[in-house]
């Protein structure tokens, strides 16, 4: 894949290798689970992650195609790195960044009811929406009380999606090369009402 600045080609090639992630929860779960590992081979990820290793195979070969995992075959037991990926979206003067924070989020939809409820109820969207709140929530800028208010769901569910997107927080903070690039809710401009 070329690599110059402004490169259509691998601007849509990554466009499609993030939209793939946020569509099968599998592979962004074991997306995130290589980028925070650094390196692993397959083994590894089938005792961390209870993949059958024939899953496992295909699952890391899908994400070495899409350009977002790197087979090093240097030796006989092949190890895979994660290619950390950003995708900054703008309609309309609103933009959005999606990092691996969010993928993570995404991942762990199926094993987190609350998450996987979210998602069902309310759509990727409203996920995204919710972790740009759960940052200041968790650095203790923003109370959980306000962070639920804000979030327009019901305020104990709302308080539940904040404590499970804590957890991905706190475990992405510091792998998520691009976790400042998250907008914030802190950092949106309050809404004025007409």
């Amino acid at each position: 894949m070329s690599r110059a600045a402004g490169d259509p080609e691998r601007a849509i090639n990554g466009l499609l290798s993030v939209a793939r992630l946020l569509e099968e929860p599998r592979l962004a779960r074991l997306y995130t689970y290589i980028l925070r590992e650094g390196e692993t081979t397959i083994d590894d990820i089938v005792d961390a992650l209870g993949l059958p290793r024939t899953t496992a195979y295909s699952d890391t070969s899908t994400l070495v195609e899409l350009g977002v995992l790197t087979r090093d075959e240097a030796q006989k037991t092949h190890t895979y790195s994660a290619v950390p990926i950003t995708l900054t979206a703008n309609l309309d003067g609103d933009e959005s960044t999606v990092t691996p924070t969010l993928i993570e989020a995404f991942g762990r939809s199926p094993r987190d009811q609350d998450l996987d409820i979210l998602l069902e109820k309310h759509g990727l969207g409203k996920l995204a929406t919710a972790l740009t709140y759960a940052i200041p929530y968790v650095e203790g800028e923003m109370s959980e009380r306000v962070a639920a208010r804000e979030l327009d769901l019901q305020p104990a569910f709302a308080i539940a999606v904040l404590q499970a997107l804590r957890e991905v927080v706190l475990d992405m903070k510091a792998v998520d090369p691009y976790f400042e690039d998250i907008r914030c809710a802190r950092e949106q401009p309050p809404e004025t009402g007409n």
